[in-house]
């Protein structure tokens, strides 16, 4: 490097373009948002039900305790719930598939809006802001998904996800090409 060229420091900030286009692709986005809400309902009974299992040991075991089991679990029971959604979305976004159990069964997959897919953390922390967005701004924020091609909410803006058909489904939806 020549000396009358100034020094390079600091970050490198490469931006990539949006990997999925609505327009090209229309078949990725068909039927996303209402998929979305039979998948979140799927996710939040597989969520519930062990939590109502702990609670109900916590319960039986405050019993036969004398209330001991209450004074010792009941204040883990709620920080316990909240790590156990965390992990659970986390470990299946990071899974190969990229969906929780429920998106799954919907035919549906996470992405990074670049397209790559998704990992741990990205799956805990796109459900952390998920759950503030919608208990901050209540759950009409929603509705986001209404106003944007690529039928984001906001939690996936924020986080910079898109949630699209599978690969599967999108096929079946795609309309055959017009041959030449």
């Amino acid at each position: 490097m020549a000396d009358s060229e100034p020094r390079r420091i600091g970050v490198s900030i490469e931006l990539k373009p949006h990997a999925y286009d609505p327009v090209t692709n229309p078949e990725l986005f068909e039927g996303v948002l209402a998929r979305r809400v039979v998948a979140f309902l799927i996710d939040v009974v597989i969520i519930v039900i062990p939590v109502l299992f702990a609670t109900m040991f916590v319960l039986v075991f405050g019993l036969i305790t004398f209330g001991l089991g209450w004074v010792l679990l009941w204040p883990l029971l709620a920080p316990a719930a909240v790590i156990w959604a965390i992990c659970y979305y986390g470990m299946t976004f990071g899974s190969p598939a990229s969906a929780t159990i429920g998106m799954r069964a919907m035919d549906l997959e996470m992405r990074t809006w670049y397209g790559a897919p998704a990992y741990f953390v990205l799956g805990a922390v796109h459900a952390v802001v998920f759950w503030i967005t919608v208990s901050v701004l209540t759950p009409l924020i929603l509705l986001i998904g209404f106003f944007n091609q690529r039928r984001r909410l906001l939690h996936d803006i924020l986080v910079g996800t898109v949630v699209i058909n599978n690969p599967s489904r999108a096929q079946v939806l795609r309309p055959p090409r017009r041959g030449g």
